[in-house]
């Protein structure tokens, strides 16, 4: 197959994860145990607010993901058989959509979930076939959990996948890298930066005025 262009059809910016746990001063990112993340995790969801900005200036669909769990933990499932604690809770403070950060509007789309992929039990796909998209855009966290799930899902159900490479966080450096690896492996030019995404959806816009 040749090298897809970076936009095919109708574009749709996902929001993964971006709560309110990722701008907290000590930048944890739950109570209760946690996640292991990137020293710099908290920088790269402020670098991520710019493709926010840029989708918006467009008027590009932008649809937010929250990973919320039930106060009494009981659908976590195997979330915490391996390296994380209690995360997310409905409870929890570092939980929230953090509207006076990440500015979401009423007409912006919001997806609860569950499991890590933003497609696994909830109806984001209804709400893609909706829109008509084609092509998704992928910021937030973490890049080697629900960012990568995600991805993968759209793979696919074919939809043209991109993710923003210093947008995104991951549990470490190396996690991080692998997983944009193995985004790249499933659809060459997935991985992209943000100055080069910004560059594109202002681009994109540009030409079809």
């Amino acid at each position: 197959m040749p090298r897809q262009p970076t936009f095919v059809g109708t574009t749709v910016l996902l929001v993964i994860d971006i709560q309110a746990s990722a701008f907290m001063e000590d930048n944890a990112l739950s109570q209760e145990g946690g996640i292991p993340h990137m020293d710099d995790y908290s920088d790269r969801m402020r670098r991520a607010l710019t493709v926010i900005e840029a989708a918006r200036a467009v008027d590009m669909p932008t649809v937010y993901i929250q990973e919320i769990h039930r106060r009494d933990n009981i659908d976590y499932g195997r979330e915490l058989d391996g390296s994380e604690g209690i995360h997310c809770r409905e409870d929890h403070p570092g939980t929230a959509m953090p509207k006076e950060i990440t500015g979401q509007r009423p007409e912006d789309y919001f997806v609860h979930k569950r499991r890590y992929s933003a497609f696994f039990g909830t109806d984001l796909e209804i709400l893609l076939k909706g829109l008509k998209a084609e092509t998704l855009i992928l910021i937030g966290g973490m890049t080697d959990v629900c960012v990568h799930y995600t991805f993968v899902d759209g793979h696919q159900h074919d939809y043209h996948c991109r993710v923003v490479a210093d947008s995104v966080g991951g549990t470490s450096v190396a996690a991080h890298e692998a997983a944009l690896n193995a985004m790249e492996y499933l659809q060459e030019g997935a991985v992209m930066s943000t100055q080069d995404m910004i560059a594109a959806i202002r681009g994109g816009a540009e030409a079809a005025a």
